[in-house]
């Protein structure tokens, strides 16, 4: 199986080193293509207005400056030859992506990308900042990706579906099962800006996220990680809302009749 790894955070982030140890326990042809420099929050841009700068590590290896999209779209197009690979690896993510972030993440945007290219595609990221400031386990990511890893190349799932996992900010002996989930949502805005002032006076904004917890419906991805489970959720691109679909249908189908 060639496996592509990509992610937002670059080509130097620890959560790389962690996919690779995860994507070696199914595969040795591995092709890692990453942004040189943090992508976070990028979602799925493209570098369309300047030219992407590549530079080669090695045979199977390429940083790239440009966004996580890039990153995927030049490995299916010129920087792995003829032969497509059979799986795209997103991630490890520093960081949880769920609910809406999974409209802002670049880490989900990249395979996003590779589904849309027909790719079967897989974003993983730990979550963090649950148990304490700065908590960060590395080893649950390491120890909990091979495993479901593993489980999933033996599945199939229909070709307009990327597989979103998330591991929960806990210990690996720790983590009270793997659930099966869809994407939740916030019952409160977590973004926010603060303005703040230069060494020379001038005033800058830094835009960030708060640390508040929801209060998530069972079944959700943020109740899964809330309570030290791995969540699983299956995405895809659509964005219509069916009920309104249809309630715009009834009331205005007949303009222009």
């Amino acid at each position: 199986m060639r496996i592509l790894l990509t992610n937002d955070d670059g080509i130097h982030a620890e959560g790389l080193e962690v996919l690779e140890d995860i994507a070696r326990t199914v595969s040795d042809d591995i092709w890692i293509i990453a942004p040189e420099v943090e992508q976070s929050g990028k979602s799925r841009a493209m570098t369309l207005t300047d030219p992407i700068r590549v530079r080669n590590l090695d045979d199977k290896t390429f940083a790239v400056r440009g966004t996580p999209t890039d990153c995927v779209l030049l490995g299916l197009l010129e920087l792995m030859g003829d032969q497509k690979p059979d799986l795209i690896l997103s991630g490890v993510n520093r960081g949880q992506n769920i609910a809406e972030d999974t409209s802002y993440s670049g880490t989900i945007a990249a395979a996003m990308c590779g589904m849309q290219h027909g790719v079967r595609s897989i974003a993983f990221s730990q979550s963090r900042g649950f148990q304490a400031p700065g908590s960060l386990p590395w080893e649950t990511a390491r120890h909990w990706g091979s495993e479901v890893l593993e489980r999933l190349v033996d599945m199939t799932w229909a070709d307009n579906v990327v597989v979103n996992v998330n591991f929960p900010d806990r210990a690996p002996d720790a983590v009270t099962g793997v659930e099966v989930t869809r994407q939740g949502f916030r019952d409160e805005n977590i973004v926010h800006a603060e303005q703040r002032l230069d060494l020379r006076g001038d005033s800058y904004f830094w835009i960030g996220y708060r640390g508040k917890l929801s209060d998530p419906a069972d079944g959700t991805d943020l109740k899964a990680i809330y309570e030290g489970r791995v969540s699983i959720t299956p995405l895809h691109v659509d964005l219509t809302h069916e009920n309104t679909l249809q309630s715009f249908r009834a009331e205005l189908g007949d303009i222009g009749k």
